[in-house]
């Protein structure tokens, strides 16, 4: 099951969950202004939208909601509207006097609260079960059994648990938050820029 082909893959999935999008920004920002406990539970939430396409993946249930085109539409224009919200209040907080203000995370409350919230950012994502399914059809043969299948999510949802929880732990280090209290307008800034990215990026998305 592990070939070099896959290895390879692994590796790009890591690159591509590393690199800035919703999930890993809304968890540094997070873990920068309230700290790891809420970083480590706001990664949790992603975690588990994560999980639950990549199950539904593995289930096969990707090849139904792609012949049912109004479910990814529906989850396109409520995501692209959750981070458009995002944005305005990353935007808004770069924009304020108060540099105490500035300094805000995107994610804030109770732990079940920033649970939810992480799940909400993944799930309303239609690319993320995209890109399961893309990869399943990489990397699967066309005879693979659901154990094969399962072991292929286990591979890559590990890669996914180092990705999270690792910017999680990073960015709640003590030199890496008083970093971002001396430029917290910008890194608002870009919290702002990568939310309304993603959400236009979801909004103008071809599904199919």
């Amino acid at each position: 099951m592990i070939t070099p082909e896959f290895i390879a893959i692994w590796i790009a999935w890591l690159m591509a969950g590393g690199s800035p999008g919703p999930a890993t920004m809304g968890i540094a920002g997070t873990a920068m202004s309230e700290g790891r406990s809420s970083a480590l539970a706001f990664a949790s939430g992603i975690l588990a939208g994560s999980a639950s396409w990549g199950i539904a993946a593995a289930l096969g249930l990707s090849a139904v909601m792609l012949a049912n085109v109004w479910v990814f539409e529906l989850l396109r224009y409520a995501g692209a509207a959750y981070l458009g919200w995002l944005a305005l209040k990353a935007l808004k907080r770069a924009m304020a006097k108060d540099t105490t203000a500035a300094a805000g995370t995107p994610f804030k409350g109770s732990f079940r609260s920033l649970f939810a919230k992480g799940a909400a950012v993944h799930i309303t994502n239609p690319k993320a079960i995209l890109s399961w399914a893309s990869i399943y059809a990489i990397v699967a043969p066309t005879d693979a059994t659901p154990a094969t299948l399962f072991g292929y999510f286990a591979a890559l949802f590990a890669g996914s648990i180092l990705i999270f929880i690792g910017y999680a732990f990073l960015f709640s280090s003590p030199s890496i938050v008083r970093g971002y209290r001396r430029a917290s307008r910008a890194f608002d800034l870009a919290f702002a820029g990568f939310f309304g990215f993603a959400g236009y990026k979801i909004l103008t998305a071809r599904l199919q």
